[in-house]
């Protein structure tokens, strides 16, 4: 009667074990979380692209910004258009980040009748000695000929709601913002009195490089190991 059982659930856990290989996205090397695959994206918008094949960095998708008093904002748009160019693993990373606070998300869009909010996410860090101040809600996003400033943020960092760090702390949140703003469009980032230098075009044009290789990848099923 027990090895009966055992084999029962041997089975039925194999069973749940290929049914999430199947779950994933063609030539992926993980499963997508589901909240990841779910994710409302328009299908026919040539800048979608699969999961699973991407090679960029954070670094190569994100602005960031060094103010005078050792504040440093890192600023990294969580739009599927453009973190599913990033290395696998950094784009799981991203959407479990995004689906632990879904329904905080939705509230905030909800509240402010957003049908599809434009998501950032946004660190402060401390570089210098000493204590540093942020204001949170002082972050613009220079976009489509307007001023976006955020609608809401979700905090992901017990600390944040103290708008203060200390020496090498940092403090993130989701950035909820208007989704007219246009992350495929060229933009600038404000935080305080101090813009970014980052050249958002150079970043559109190494993002437009690496969909046409994820497309290649893709169709000859070739996953990044």
């Amino acid at each position: 009667m027990n090895l009966h059982r055992t084999a029962v659930v041997a089975l039925a856990t194999a069973s749940a074990f290929m049914s999430s290989l199947l779950s994933a996205q063609p030539g992926s090397v993980f499963a997508i979380p589901p909240t990841c695959r779910g994710y409302s994206v328009d299908s026919l918008d040539a800048n979608f692209v699969p999961a699973g094949f991407g090679t960029l960095k954070l670094d190569d998708v994100s602005i960031k910004i060094t103010l005078i008093g050792g504040l440093q904002v890192t600023a990294t748009p969580l739009d599927e258009r453009v973190i599913r160019l990033l290395a696998p693993d950094v784009y799981k990373s991203r959407c479990q980040i995004r689906a632990s606070k879904q329904k905080s998300i939705d509230s905030i869009a909800n509240r402010e009748r957003l049908t599809k909010p434009s998501l950032w996410y946004v660190q402060f860090y401390a570089v210098e000695q000493g204590e540093v101040r942020f204001s949170p809600q002082e972050f613009i996003v220079g976009n489509v000929g307007r001023d976006f400033r955020p609608k809401g943020f979700v905090a992901l960092s017990s600390g944040f709601g103290d708008y203060r760090l200390k020496q090498f702390e940092a403090q993130s949140a989701i950035y909820v913002f208007d989704g007219q703003l246009d992350v495929g469009q060229p933009l600038t980032v404000q935080i305080q009195s101090a813009r970014s230098n980052t050249d958002w075009q150079q970043v559109l044009r190494r993002l437009e490089q690496e969909r046409a290789l994820v497309r290649s990848r893709a169709a000859s099923k070739s996953p990044v190991h």
